[in-house]
């Protein structure tokens, strides 16, 4: 199990850990019925932080902020000696957080993404965890919070039995959630991007030799080309530019303090 505590890359505190460290930590929060806010943070997640201040902030704030990409476990090896083997990919972590969830019978709400994916998601995780208990699945309104939602989110939520709860609104919609709900809910809330399209069938995995080699984002490209063109045809050379930067120091890279005000409003 390892847990290096967080490290700077490009401004964002990120934690330099394995999924056993990271399962640890959230169940343990799940068992003791306090809130943990975790992400995962590939190239883009990090690089939403570096281009928005505030929610670099808020980045910083989490509690766990988990290498999704390799080219960030890279970052935390060659910027800080970290010597991690892999990366902690949320798509995974989700998996592995399920099984620990259902191994302790531990309810999980999942929110986020549309109605029929997580259909689909009820339909096939039991098939997968036999012992899993899903306390509750909510859709994304897709829309700015009303005044008062957040709470009443917040009590549907409790009020499932929910020890877990998931995420899936995509990066950063996510994070910012996260952030706007953990003072409201008594539970870890894990931002697992992806996630959910993933293990409804609605999105294929790369093979094992591009994850391997940091070539998700060409397959993932090669999927929606359109929506993610702007993301990794621009991103990725300015994340590797600002990476050797900060290596050779000409870059501090100073990360933002954690953020601490509530937000007013964000998106459900």
């Amino acid at each position: 199990m390892i847990d290096q505590g967080k490290h700077n890359v490009l401004g964002v505190q990120v934690s330099a850990v394995d999924y056993d460290s990271a399962v640890d930590q959230v169940m343990s929060a799940a068992r003791e019925g306090r809130s943990l806010a975790v992400t995962a943070l590939a190239v883009h997640g990090v690089m939403t932080g570096v281009q928005d201040k505030a929610h670099g902030a808020r980045l910083n704030a989490f509690d766990l902020v988990t290498p999704d990409g390799q080219p960030v476990r890279w970052a935390l090896n060659v910027l800080h000696g970290a010597r991690l083997a892999d990366r902690v990919y949320g798509p995974e972590l989700t998996l592995r957080v399920l099984d620990a969830s259902a191994d302790e019978g531990l309810p999980v709400y999942m929110y986020g993404s549309t109605q029929e994916t997580l259909d689909k998601l009820a339909e096939k995780l039991p098939q997968r965890f036999p012992g899993l208990k899903i306390a509750g699945m909510e859709p994304s309104k897709f829309r700015p919070a009303q005044p008062g939602e957040p709470e009443q989110i917040a009590a549907r939520i409790k009020e499932s039995g929910a020890r877990v709860v998931m995420v899936g609104l995509g990066c950063p919609r996510q994070e910012v959630f996260v952030y706007g709900m953990r003072h409201l809910v008594d539970a870890p809330m894990l931002a697992v991007g992806a996630a959910f399209d993933y293990h409804a069938g609605g999105l294929k995995n790369p093979p094992p030799w591009m994850q391997k080699y940091a070539l998700e984002w060409l397959w993932r490209l090669g999927l929606e080309p359109r929506r993610l063109w702007r993301r990794y045809i621009l991103l990725n050379p300015n994340y590797l530019a600002r990476l050797t930067a900060q290596k050779v120091r000409l870059w501090r890279a100073a990360p933002p303090p954690p953020a601490t005000e509530p937000l007013k409003t964000f998106a459900v």
